[in-house]
């Protein structure tokens, strides 16, 4: 099957499409007909050499280019992600499955914001100087050397750019590793950053599973690890690259909880809701899957909640009418049609969904569970698909107490008129990203990134400098020095 802007070879290294066919294959399949579009192959060790080696010997001249200068590349490749929105959307749509409708507005225009935002900021990189009587100390920014990224498949070109944007502006060269789910759009990031003028070797990609990133992490010329993924997995990559004294950002799961108190806009509060649950067919790592609900409005909110879902446009993902789509494989469908079953069994309320589409597909319905206590496993894991647990609530220091019961801290969200109320929930929230009367709104302007265990460290806005940089001091003495002998 061709589509437009079709990747030609599994891995870009070195300025160039590299293929090496004895690496394992990896399908790409279409999640809404289940078809094999595209097959990539798998990094061999000497996949992995090279593209380390390519990022490390283009590193020193990117360093040392001035930051106007890796600025205007990065605005130069934004400008092309936007103009290429269309194509680089339908291909978004075939390697996630996600609608039309949302990668043209939610995807490589992301990108395309980040690579403007730090191409912007490159410039502005610079260091203090700090007088101390005749003597002084100054300050320089420099890269940390070769970055490594790893993605998870919800948003292969956002998170390419996330990475890449911050990484590339501090002078650092990065090696890429999309998910093996959604291995293709990463490859046009890579692409375009080249041709914007990125010299060869800046910023490559190759292909692979978890024996890739492991490679990847443990690699002696790397100097830092950027995770999207889960709590599990950034456990062991955390542990992997500790091993190496990496810096490391980790950007991970969550169950977050989002609050909908009774003096709150209702019709907002679904669309937050339903923003925060079921947008990417609810495959969105700052989700608010938790959604308790003030007693005096639960009855209003699921009403008005299972006639917005019944809006929904569930279909070929590439109609732009469509606004809900498939999973992104047969096995994530598995994993939460059995939260679904477990949703059932212990108890929980099925207001609407709960059921496989018949068609080709990975698709589920919209589901919302109501009457949901703390204790249930719906409550209490990430099941990253479109599954709402609705929970009761009439007290806010208690609903924030069982709001902060968990060992994630990714995000939170709250619903209320009651500004004062409003500032001290988000302030009592145990979360990095919080939200009040919205959902979900990620800003490259903005700092993003969780708490306990969904995450270290801070992806998009100033803050991410702060991780793909370090800061040298220099003490100038300007008189004589003694010594004690």
């Amino acid at each position: 099957m061709t589509y437009p802007t079709q990747p030609t070879a599994s891995h870009f290294i070195g300025g160039q499409y590299v293929e090496d066919t004895s690496g394992p294959p990896i399908d790409v399949i279409y999640p809404a007909t289940g078809e094999v579009i595209a097959r990539v192959h798998s990094a061999t060790p000497a996949i992995v050499a090279q593209a380390v080696a390519a990022a490390r010997g283009a590193q020193a001249a990117w360093q040392a280019m001035t930051g106007t200068e890796r600025g205007r590349i990065l605005r130069r490749a934004a400008d092309i992600l936007r103009a290429r929105n269309h194509d680089l959307s339908v291909l978004e749509t075939y390697d996630t499955g996600k609608p039309y409708q949302e990668t043209s507005v939610a995807d490589a225009t992301s990108g395309a914001d980040a690579l403007e935002y730090f191409g912007g900021m490159a410039a502005t990189l610079t260091g203090e100087h700090i007088q101390l009587g005749e003597d002084w100390v100054y300050t320089r920014r420099e890269a940390l050397g070769v970055c490594v990224g790893i993605g998870a498949w919800n948003y292969p070109t956002q998170i390419a750019c996330w990475k890449g944007a911050p990484a590339l502006a501090c002078g650092n060269t990065m090696v890429f590793k999309p998910s093996e789910t959604t291995p293709l759009c990463a490859l046009k990031v890579a692409e375009i950053l080249h041709e914007a003028g990125a010299p060869a070797g800046v910023y490559n990609v190759i292909q692979g599973l978890g024996d890739v990133g492991a490679a990847l992490v443990s690699h002696d010329d790397v100097d830092k690890v950027s995770l999207t993924g889960s709590v599990p997995t950034g456990r062991k990559v955390y542990a992997a690259a500790a091993a190496g004294v990496k810096h490391v950002t980790m950007e991970l799961g969550g169950k977050s909880p989002l609050i909908i108190f009774d003096d709150a806009d209702v019709e907002n509060a679904v669309s937050g809701a339903i923003l925060g649950n079921f947008y990417s067919s609810g495959q969105v790592c700052s989700n608010g899957t938790r959604v308790y609900v003030h007693k005096d409005i639960k009855h209003a909110f699921l009403t008005c909640l299972s006639e917005r879902l019944g809006k929904a446009v569930i279909g070929d993902p590439m109609d732009p009418e469509t606004s809900f789509g498939p999973m992104v494989s047969a096995a994530q469908m598995e994993i939460v049609q059995g939260y679904i079953a477990k949703g059932k069994a212990e108890g929980a309320r099925l207001v609407c969904g709960g059921d496989r589409i018949d068609r080709a597909g990975y698709y589920l319905q919209p589901t919302v569970f109501a009457d949901v206590t703390d204790d249930m496993t719906i409550a209490r894991e990430e099941i990253f698909g479109p599954v709402m647990a609705v929970l009761d609530f009439e007290d806010e220091a208690d609903v924030l107490a069982r709001a902060n019961d968990t060992e994630f801290g990714l995000a939170a969200g709250v619903f209320t008129r009651d500004l004062s109320r409003a500032h001290r929930m988000a302030a009592g929230f145990e979360a990095g990203t919080c939200y009040i009367n919205t959902y979900n709104d990620s800003p490259v302007e903005a700092p993003f990134g969780g708490s306990k265990q969904s995450g270290v460290g801070r992806e998009n806005s100033k803050a991410a400098i702060e991780h793909y940089s370090q800061l040298k001091s220099v003490y100038v003495r300007m008189g004589n020095l003694e010594a004690p002998f």
